[in-house]
């Protein structure tokens, strides 16, 4: 109960500062505020990662996370991590979760700014046209996720697994998308994605 209240306090500390609706805030039932706190454990205070190749799931589309809550539910992606985590979890407390997350302002990533890897970064994703989808911002959109402000480890580990077809549960087009690029040029595509301004 006391983990339940301090959680309560948080989300509406968040609310008056303006980083979560207050609507959105006073819709969370005490379960899915329990739950919300689950998710902190390994995505960060309001979904903002701090734990290596961990997503941050602040400011993430929608849509986008609803899928991905939904095809992980159903095993379709398999995180051993969450295994088990949204057994029995209803659609409407999967959309309020990805609404809860959506609504979460992205917070800069730790870290320095290489200019030479950056600049390059954002070479090799011009010439892989990766804003037709991702939008030029690379905030994202529908089920399109945020690339920008997203953690440089994970997008990193999740665009190999893309290449090396072991991304199982999501979007195959990203395998041709990523296919041929030279290993150090991912590497400053991560860099690039992580370190654009949120």
């Amino acid at each position: 109960m006391a983990l339940l209240s301090s959680l309560t306090r948080t989300l509406a500390t968040l609310a008056v500062a303006g980083t979560v609706s207050a609507a959105h805030a006073q819709t969370l039932s005490p379960d899915l505020q329990a739950r919300l706190q689950t998710c902190a454990a390994c995505h960060g205070a309001g979904g903002q990662s701090v734990l290596p190749n961990i997503p941050s799931l602040a400011g993430q589309p929608r849509v986008f996370l609803e899928n991905q809550l939904v095809v992980i539910r159903e095993g379709l992606r398999d995180i051993p991590a969450m295994k088990g985590l949204l057994d029995g979890v209803s659609d409407a407390d999967l959309t309020a979760m990805a609404g809860y997350f959506a609504s979460t302002p992205v917070k800069p990533v730790p870290g320095a700014k290489d200019a030479a890897r950056f600049a390059r970064g954002q070479q090799v994703a011009d010439g892989s046209r990766c804003a037709s989808c991702h939008l030029p911002s690379y905030a994202g959109r529908e089920q399109m996720p945020r690339l920008a402000g997203q953690r440089e480890d994970y997008l990193l580990h999740s665009m190999r697994q893309f290449q090396r077809n072991q991304a199982v549960g999501r979007d195959t087009i990203m395998a041709a998308s990523l296919y041929g690029i030279a290993d150090e040029d991912v590497a400053a595509m991560a860099h690039y994605f992580a370190h654009l301004a949120p």
